[in-house]
């Protein structure tokens, strides 16, 4: 009898939910269904026709693409630095810079530099769940922030306060600002209150800023693109990407201004984990600090407005509750209210959704093992045309 295999307890992490409901849109569509999917947080736009089309010249030039540097070729590190200057007015050395396969690849770089087995990272709870699923893979202890409306679904001060009284003294905080699945932003003094207690507490904070610049007029920030973490503390880790603002989700590029003390580590993990982040993405992606990438952009941004607009006037149709303000980023997340009836929780809603009206969401569940079965989030990346059509139908589910 062979001796059975082992599987290592680190894989047992809850799968992405998101995946899956992907994967019956695309079963559904190859049956002739019409689908209308607002589960991915994937712009519709695509690449600034700049980055396109310097990927295009860059292929058809012949030029061989080989490794680069593990932490990125220098031309997008100081570019990417040149844009801390254009948006924050903060210095930033090129030197801090690390280029990555997608912000996923910051993240697993950033926590392996970062924590041990057995440190407490918190974060906040709804959250997006491949933090806690990495750094539980990780033998990290993920601690949960029960960070609703009260707390602008954002952690706070008393809220760590409170978990360090629980649990022991952490080690790290994750933060995103604009959040998913929320959207909400944490003000200049919020952030400030956080990295002060942070400090304070020898707490090492990471920052999820992937969604700046994708931000709302109406929300009333005194910071209409996000703050940088950095403009308040270089002790922590700012991570970002291409993938929202600019709409290169399928190009696998994303960075992380790296603190000193562990840019030579993530430098290491970098090289041995990874090589280098894809050649061509890396090249081509200079172009997206051009002006006319930058304006591409912010018109993407204005028509997530428009659609922003939109899902916010429907809400009271719906007959959703207890809705997170969407200051930032693509989602909507709500408590799906009296639409629940009848319902076991938000899993079994969605189901039944895809399958009778062919509108796909994302159950709260993913984002929120606590309250999450409750809710559901909706992104409105899809489009003002296609977000409208699927409210429709939502609208024909819940009165049938």
């Amino acid at each position: 009898m062979p001796k059975p295999l082992t599987v290592a307890a680190r894989a047992n992490v809850q799968p992405f939910a998101v995946m899956d409901i992907l994967a019956r849109v695309a079963e559904l569509r190859a049956e002739g269904r019409s689908v209308v999917s607002l589960c991915a947080g994937e712009p519709g736009g695509g690449a600034p026709s700049g980055v396109s089309a310097r990927a295009a010249e860059l292929h058809a030039s012949g030029t061989a693409l080989t490794y680069t540097p593990a932490l990125g070729v220098a031309d997008l590190r100081e570019a990417i630095a040149g844009h801390y200057k254009r948006w924050y007015g903060i210095d930033v050395p090129a030197r801090n810079v690390a280029v990555t396969t997608g912000s996923s690849g910051a993240f697993m770089l950033v926590f392996l530099a970062a924590f041990n087995p057995g440190d407490k990272v918190a974060l906040a709870r709804p959250g997006y769940p491949a933090y806690k699923n990495i750094l539980k893979a990780l033998g990290v202890d993920v601690i949960e922030l029960d960070a609703g409306a009260d707390s602008g679904f954002q952690p706070t001060p008393e809220l760590l306060a409170a978990a360090v009284a629980e649990h022991g003294p952490l080690t790290g905080l994750v933060l995103a600002s604009p959040a998913n699945p929320t959207g909400t932003m944490v003000s200049r003094d919020e952030l400030a209150a956080l990295t002060t207690w942070c400090t304070e507490q020898g707490v090492r904070l990471v920052s999820d800023e992937i969604y700046h610049g994708v931000t709302y007029p109406d929300a009333g920030a005194a910071d209409p693109r996000g703050v940088c973490t950095w403009e308040l503390d270089r002790s922590g880790v700012v991570i970002s990407s291409f993938s929202k603002y600019w709409g290169m989700t399928g190009w696998r590029l994303g960075w992380a201004i790296v603190p000193d003390d562990l840019i030579q580590a993530v430098d290491a993990l970098a090289g041995n984990v990874a090589l280098c982040p894809p050649a061509p993405a890396q090249i081509a992606a200079v172009e997206a600090f051009s002006e006319e990438s930058y304006a591409q952009a912010d018109a993407a941004v204005a028509e997530f407005s428009r659609t922003r607009d939109y899902v916010l006037g429907k809400v009271a149709d719906l007959g959703w509750v207890d809705a997170a303000p969407a200051d930032g980023a693509f989602y909507f997340y709500a408590n799906l209210g009296p639409a629940l009836a009848g319902f076991k929780d938000s899993v079994e809603y969605c189901s039944a959704l895809l399958e009778n009206e062919g509108v796909a969401l994302v159950p709260g569940t993913d984002f929120d093992g606590v309250d999450g079965g409750a809710a559901v989030r909706l992104s409105f990346a899809a489009g003002y045309d296609a977000v409208r059509e699927a409210l429709e139908r939502i609208e024909t589910f819940q009165r049938a």
